[in-house]
């Protein structure tokens, strides 16, 4: 039985207007990239909020632009450690329909757990294989020398998800770390609510997905989507665009998907199209 989950509500007056706006200031970001590669991180962030902006109008991410606005996104975030793991010299990558030369920043500040989850989603949303293998080839001491303050279980959740795209055994030891650090009696997790709504529900998820239990992923699916709905619905978080789009849901139901379980959830924040790959393979990306 499919269960329905309605977003929360989103003003739409300026929408369009606003859109515009943060898509020319999204352009001259990525354009000026090749003069100053250590602007990846503002760009990642932006790009991607221009990205689930875009489902505000279309939610089911059928329009060509919602697409291209993604796969930029997914750009730029697989751009940001490729130049993260780079030294020295310059790097080859394609951004918004072009191949840019970028040079290569070393880590840096952006360059953390945090926004290595958000690029490995994005690529697997976009299906984009060989994205996902470079970064899972991305070691996890170099998210650490960002220098940025995360809980350990993060990393550990990092490496459960590089074990499992390259079919590493200690998938199940890192996976069960990962969940472990989440839990409400830790006293090392800095954000307990967001770790509670935002970051667990996705490991349950994925945890049903590996072990192939249909009826457990969909339930675990179902929750997520609820937690995130209940987060971003209060006053102080109902009016950004980040939640507007479910984002780590969404890559582990386009891994489940791909893998023929049946999804038994539609919602706004899972947009369809990307959910069923509609476009990958359409267009060179």
């Amino acid at each position: 039985m499919t269960v329905t989950i309605s977003r929360h509500p989103f003003p739409t007056e300026n929408a369009a207007a606003g859109l515009s706006v943060l898509e020319n200031s999204t352009e001259s970001l990525i354009d000026g990239l090749e003069v100053d590669s250590t602007r990846l991180g503002d760009a990642f962030q932006l790009s991607l909020t221009l990205a689930k902006s875009r489902c505000l109008l279309d939610p089911e991410a059928s329009n060509l632009s919602t697409w291209q606005a993604w796969v930029n996104a997914m750009q730029v975030g697989s751009a940001t450690f490729v130049a993260t793991m780079a030294r020295e010299g310059e790097i080859r990558c394609r951004i918004a329909e072009k191949e840019r030369v970028l040079e290569a920043t070393g880590p840096q500040r952006y360059s953390n757990p945090g926004s290595w989850l958000t690029a490995f989603y994005l690529a697997v949303i976009c299906r984009e294989k060989d994205r996902l293998t470079t970064l899972c080839h991305v070691p996890v001491s170099l998210l650490r020398e960002s220098g940025a303050p995360y809980d350990e279980f993060v990393y550990s959740w990092v490496e459960a998800l590089q074990a499992y795209w390259l079919g590493s055994p200690d998938l199940g030891a890192k996976l069960v770390a990962a969940i472990d650090g989440t839990a409400p009696q830790n006293p090392h997790i800095s954000d307990p609510e967001t770790t509670a709504k935002i970051l667990y529900p996705p490991m349950e998820v994925f945890h049903r997905l590996v072990r192939e239990n249909h009826a457990g992923f969909n339930r675990a699916l179902t929750e997520s989507i609820e937690w995130h709905k209940e987060y971003w619905s209060t006053e102080d978080n109902a009016l950004q665009a980040t939640g507007l789009v479910a984002l780590a849901p969404l890559a582990m139901a386009c891994l489940a998907y791909d893998a023929s379980f049946p999804i038994e959830v539609e919602s706004e924040y899972l947009p369809i199209a990307l959910l069923e790959r509609d476009w990958p393979g359409e267009f060179p990306t």
